[in-house]
């Protein structure tokens, strides 16, 4: 073929049978100031736009009435075929899922079925009554709870965990007593106010322990600096809580504490003069309360920072513990240096990122990096339980979401 032949075929307009394909900049108008606005849109942020369209069309296939028909005559099918159990496992898990979603109160799928309930559970709930940043806080506190389970750190239910939503309002979330930390969800914490009575009660008819929220109304209404609170009495807290040495200066973890406070709990604080007692001893700025006897208590301007605080006096205690039983009393421990490594320590630690912000073209605030890693960490463990294998959806249909955006279970998918 000569080069003019060859020039004519490129050159030539399609015929009109064959349409020419619109490409992307063909209708794109470059001063267009929503083109502007994305095209100079953080990457994180437009990553983050994606996730939530991405999310958006999940959704819509779940809910969709055909899609369940359509699953229903699947799993029809498996069980005729009879010889693919892990398939129809995964079938079995997504209808219960999507039936469980479709009803108010407990939203827990069978347990037999090791189904995980999806901490973000508010998609077409009515949060008309929520505050701004509410969902985003029940979603990390929801995730919090779930990590504590993790950690092992639940004693069943009687650890307690809450957030300030509102300083105005003193409006705070709790999980009821009687839902384990596994199931707790965005919807299911209860709002009180200061004094405990019920603002809103959640997906459930379950109450709030106000013998265990007692120490948490004494602290928010003393510091109004302090929106999370995190009170756990593991076995390494509790031993710790029962020395008369307290926290030793033995380790980084310890030095990272800073100030310190030591209260005599006695199980609640319903009289207003232990209240009063505990308010003074815990001061302005401590953000660690040892209860002797009981456990420790973490505060924090953030969930965050309270995480931050709680993981790093628990790590601190097991470290106490274990050295004291292999030495054989305090005498053999070598102590640190209080005034020359704690204040150095301490501030690297409440510089943010784990104290490597150096440069950083992002500031993390104290404990954010570390519980952006966790909330990846929980979504990575729900997808490893789950398994589902999800090919005889087509890739359009499927839109090629992840296991963990599909079901919404960490709290980095909240809006």
């Amino acid at each position: 073929m000569s080069s003019d032949a060859g020039q004519g075929v490129i050159t030539t307009p399609p015929p009109p049978s064959m349409p020419h394909k619109e490409r992307y900049f063909d209708r794109i108008n470059e001063n267009d100031p929503e083109y502007l606005r994305e095209r100079n849109m953080s990457p994180d942020l437009r990553q983050d736009f994606n996730m939530m369209e991405q999310r958006k069309r999940v959704t819509q296939i779940l809910q969709s009435p055909a899609f369940r028909e359509d699953l229903e005559c699947l799993i029809q099918e498996q069980m005729k075929k009879g010889y693919n159990p892990t398939g129809l496992l995964a079938l079995q898990q997504i209808a219960d899922y999507i039936m469980a979603s479709s009803f108010s109160g407990f939203t827990s799928p069978p347990l037999s079925l090791g189904m995980v309930t999806p901490i973000n559970d508010l998609p077409g709930a009515d949060t008309s009554s929520y505050v701004k940043g509410e969902k985003l806080t029940r979603c990390k506190l929801a995730s919090l709870y779930r990590l504590a389970d993790l950690l092992g750190w639940a004693h069943l239910a009687n650890t307690y965990i809450s957030v300030r939503i509102s300083k105005e309002q003193d409006h705070i979330i709790i999980i009821p007593r009687g839902l384990s930390f596994s199931e707790a969800t965005a919807s299911n914490l209860v709002k009180v106010n200061i004094i405990g009575e019920v603002v809103d009660q959640g997906s459930t008819n379950l109450k709030i322990d106000h013998t265990g929220f007692s120490p948490h109304a004494a602290i928010y209404s003393t510091r109004p600096d302090v929106k999370c609170v995190i009170h756990i009495h593991t076995l390494a807290t509790a031993a710790v809580s029962s020395m008369k040495c307290g926290i030793l200066p033995i380790s980084q973890e310890s030095l990272i504490l800073g100030d310190v406070a030591y209260y005599d709990y006695q199980g609640s604080l319903d009289e207003q003069e232990e209240r009063i007692q505990l308010q003074k001893i815990l001061g302005p700025s401590c953000k660690v309360l040892v209860l002797r006897n009981h456990g420790v208590v973490a505060l924090g301007e953030t969930v965050e920072e309270a995480f931050h605080y709680i993981f790093n006096v628990q790590i601190a205690c097991q470290i106490q513990v274990k050295a004291l039983a292999g030495a054989g009393g305090v005498d053999n421990l070598l102590m640190l240096d209080l005034q020359k490594y704690k204040p150095v320590t301490h501030n690297v630690a409440m510089t943010g990122g784990g104290g490597v912000n150096m440069g950083s073209h992002q500031k993390w605030k104290i404990g954010e990096l570390e519980f952006e890693g966790l909330m990846r960490t929980l979504d990575n463990l729900v997808g490893e339980k789950l398994n589902i294998n999800l090919n005889f959806m087509s890739s359009d249909s499927r839109a090629d979401v992840p296991i963990s955006l599909w079901f919404g279970t960490c709290s980095l998918l909240l809006q």
